[in-house]
């Protein structure tokens, strides 16, 4: 399996997946272009695309899903509830590429795509689970907290794209206004960095090695050092061996990063 993050963080947020046989997105949420070229500089054709699995409305997530639907006749799945709250964003979409989806898996070619529920502001926001065989890459971010849900659905996951979104101190002390600070903070907001080291270090089995990228950070709030240290500093507190146990990374917002072929 192939997974790279074209873009993540509050700015934009769009990921690949490919077996080598089928590929798709999780999310475009950037201008169609820019998710362009993004695949190809990973050496992918975006006319190769067997579909984009959208997680929930939001524009970040959504805003280039139109234009590549559009452009290369490409599939969209997510469920009814969002595609109603999507629809006037993404603009028309060829009727037989709007494919409504319930919590399940959707088989395209030889990829297995499990949705499930996560917890956030949005009508009916979903996480993504892609199987290849028995290879797996999990897809968990926009988080209010860490679910029981999230956490069957990533535990046994190969790779895991987990969100690491705010530092709670620059946060409460930053230019947010108060009805946003208190959104982002709640169960149906966003995962903070702590919440994400503790989540990560739940993960941790001794079974084999994980890897884990952070990512949806916020620009505002948080630092890619920050998130990392912080994360770094949970798994050692909880005496994870960062060289035998986890391999940490943190997802680029403003370019591709974290290719990983396995």
């Amino acid at each position: 399996m192939i997974f790279c993050s074209l873009y993540s963080g509050s700015s934009g947020n769009s990921m690949f997946v490919s077996s080598g046989n089928a590929n798709i997105l999780i999310d475009a949420g950037m201008a169609g272009k820019n998710i362009e070229k993004a695949l190809s500089d990973i050496g992918q054709n975006p006319a190769e695309l067997d579909g984009i699995f959208v997680t929930h409305e939001h524009s970040d997530h959504v805003k280039g899903v139109g234009v590549l639907s559009r452009k290369y006749n490409v599939p969209v799945y997510t469920n009814e509830l969002t595609w109603k709250a999507m629809q006037n964003i993404v603009g028309n979409i060829k009727e037989h590429n709007i494919r409504l989806i319930d919590e399940g898996t959707v088989t395209i070619k030889d990829l297995d795509i499990l949705s499930y529920k996560i917890p956030h502001d949005a009508a009916a926001p979903q996480g993504y689970a892609i199987y290849n065989g028995n290879k797996k890459i999990s897809i968990a971010t926009d988080l209010g907290h860490y679910s029981e849900e999230v956490r069957k659905n990533i535990e046994d996951a190969d790779v895991v794209l987990l969100e690491s979104n705010h530092d709670v101190e620059m946060l409460k002390f930053g230019p947010y206004p108060y009805t946003l600070k208190r959104r982002v903070l709640s169960d149906v907001g966003h995962l903070s960095n702590e919440d994400c080291g503790r989540a990560i270090a739940n993960l941790v089995d001794g079974t084999r090695r994980k890897r884990v990228i952070l990512g949806h950070l916020s620009e505002t709030n948080n630092y890619p050092e920050l998130a990392y240290q912080t994360v770094v500093n949970i798994l050692r507190e909880s005496k994870i061996d960062l060289t035998k146990d986890i391999g940490l990374t943190v997802a680029r917002r403003d370019m591709p990063s974290n290719y990983v072929e396995f």
